[in-house]
């Protein structure tokens, strides 16, 4: 029977290298201008709404969530920067701070699960611009995965200045209903917990779940008693139109009534212990799940503090799969890519990475190309991997940091639009789930080609090193201004105030796509899911992986004696001996 026999990959860090202290110092800086705006993020609209919810004897979102999770577990967060730098309604404007929205990947009772919280210290839960794709987002990764979704539901409903962006459109709030309803359809267990104010949509947001579970503070209305006529001659209140008493014992709209807010959390774990125990164990194959022999703490020293500068790739995954084993296929074939399979949690990832190193060219003894480029035999490589992993039922990491594909006579001539199209056209079609870093260059259509978000990856993350745009900034400014410019860029004109003209437009063009770039930025328009630091990199990885294999009977996961790899491995290597 064939065997899966991992390797050790990576050396170790050398830390009396000057450089890898200034590397670290470097992504300190970086990381802790990020960890500022988190924490800023995180406090809603700052401890006055906190205080404000503590009043009604009621938990703020996070409190609701640190008391919901399985004790000694992290919260993942995803999505923290949605509309971050925004501002809505009459100026000055108000900001709403994660989209007014919590979505998180949180351990309860052994079971990963997708958390949607209401923060109700932002406008009391309000839905703003792009909440309601913040929600859907959250509720395509469990649909794809199989995984719980945990609503705690404390919403008064859109935040009206703004409806014209938040209502209409395909995408709109009304769209988390349809999501909804394709969870119950797919078996994807849905649990609420109803905290608070529940108007109109917050109102029909718990409704198709298996459970509901209300407070005696809560209340779901189609419209509050603001909005009925008469309602204060008649002394009509919101929790008396749809309150516990309503629609536990009278619509039958929610299954249970509960006191308070760590009465209603201790429900929803009580329900979450009830399902199915996770698959992960069954998946390992008797192994343990183990961290890497290199620290992935070491990753803030092994990345440049210059984009251009290059790093050891085969060093950045030793820091992020089980013991530092991995299995590489093909690794004397399109050397700009590196494939191959390891181990995340105990279970079984294929892995695809841009390799940074310069490369033997295939075609001209003695000379040298660039790696973080897509060339004809690293395109027909990861297409054949990519394929393979889909039919042997392995979720496939992307690490890019890729600048693009080749480009010139040579290119065209060797057909890369075909070979580029077979790549697309496999990661369209793929099933399994595929997760995507940014690990810092992702330009062009090779972001696209590496499963950028276009291509539906389960989960993107980047880090604060990433650099997402078709070009860098430089680049572009000499594409913009290129009528301007002689063959070696340099401006043509011998008038000082033209020159000084152009000189200004193409650093303005620069610091904009520079802007544009920072990782986010990227985040607050949802083109990324998540920020994350390198030293958490790993946690994230595991966390998606065990998500990935914790449903059984969702998707084809053949065992590994059979895998398509084995067979891609006996043909590679009898080619290659053939070739000798």
């Amino acid at each position: 029977m064939a065997k899966v026999i991992l390797e050790p990959i990576g050396a170790p860090l050398d830390e009396g290298d000057p450089r890898v202290q200034r590397f670290r110092e470097h992504m300190s800086g970086l990381e802790e201008r990020i960890a500022g705006l988190r924490a800023t993020i995180r406090d809603g609209w700052g401890q006055k709404y906190v205080d404000r919810v503590h009043v009604k004897g009621k938990m703020t979102t996070w409190e609701r969530i640190e008391a919901l999770r399985d004790p000694g577990t992290e919260v993942l967060p995803v999505g923290t920067f949605v509309n971050h730098g925004e501002r809505f309604g009459d100026s000055p404007g108000r900001t709403s701070p994660a989209a007014g929205v919590i979505t998180a990947f949180v351990q309860v009772h052994g079971l990963h699960t997708v958390v949607i919280a209401n923060d109700n210290t932002v406008a009391s839960g309000s839905w703003w611009p792009q909440t309601p794709e913040k929600i859907q987002r959250a509720q395509e990764i469990a649909l794809r995965l199989k995984v719980p979704v945990l609503y705690l539901v404390d919403c008064s409903g859109l935040f009206l200045p703004e409806q014209g962006r938040t209502f209409p459109g395909r995408r709109g709030a009304g769209h988390i209903f349809k999501m909804n309803s394709l969870l119950s359809d797919a078996g994807v267990p849905q649990i609420a917990g109803v905290f608070g104010d529940c108007i109109a949509g917050g109102g029909y947001m718990p409704l198709i779940s298996d459970k509901v579970i209300m407070t005696e503070q809560a209340y779901m209305v189609i419209a509050g008693a603001a909005l009925i006529k008469g309602a204060k001659s008649q002394h009509i209140t919101s929790l008396g139109i749809g309150g516990p008493d309503v629609h536990v014992h009278i619509s039958n709209c929610a299954d249970e009534r509960v006191p308070d807010d760590q009465a209603c959390l201790t429900a929803i774990r009580r329900e979450v212990a009830t399902l199915p125990s996770s698959a992960t164990a069954y998946y390992r194959y008797g192994a343990e799940a183990a961290e890497p022999e290199f620290p992935s703490t070491d990753l803030t020293g092994l990345f440049p503090d210059s984009h251009t500068l290059r790093y050891a790739t085969h060093d950045v995954i030793a820091r992020l799969v089980d013991d530092s084993l991995f299995w590489e296929l093909m690794p004397d074939t399109g050397q700009e890519m590196i494939v191959g399979v390891g181990r995340i949690a105990g279970l079984y990832v294929g892995i695809i990475a841009n390799n940074q190193d310069l490369l033997d060219h295939p075609d001209k003894p003695g000379h040298k190309r660039p790696g973080g480029i897509l060339y004809k035999e690293g395109i027909a490589k990861v297409s054949a991997f990519s394929r393979a992993c889909n039919h042997d039922g392995l979720p496939i990491l992307w690490l890019q940091d890729i600048s693009g594909f080749d480009i010139g006579p040579e290119a065209e001539k060797q057909g890369l639009l075909g070979y580029g199209s077979n790549l697309i056209y496999t990661n369209s079609t793929n099933t399994t789930p595929m997760i995507t870093v940014l690990l810092r260059k992702a330009s062009g259509a090779g972001y696209y080609a590496m499963s950028g978000m276009p291509y539906d990856p389960v989960l993107q993350l980047s880090t604060p090193l990433t650099r997402l745009a078709v070009m860098e900034g430089r680049t572009l400014s000499i594409g913009a201004f290129n009528a301007k410019l002689d063959d070696d860029f340099e401006i043509i004109t011998d008038d000082p105030d033209e020159r000084a003209r152009i000189e200004a437009g193409m650093k303005a063009v620069e610091a904009r796509i520079e802007e544009d770039m920072d990782p986010t930025r990227s985040a607050a328009l949802r083109d990324t899911d998540e920020v994350v630091f390198m030293g958490e990199l790993r946690s994230y990885l595991s966390t998606v992986v065990e998500m990935c294999y914790q449903t059984p009977g969702t998707r084809r996961i053949k065992n590994p004696r059979i895998w398509t790899m084995h067979d891609l491995t006996v043909l590679w290597n009898n080619s290659a001996t053939r070739g000798r």
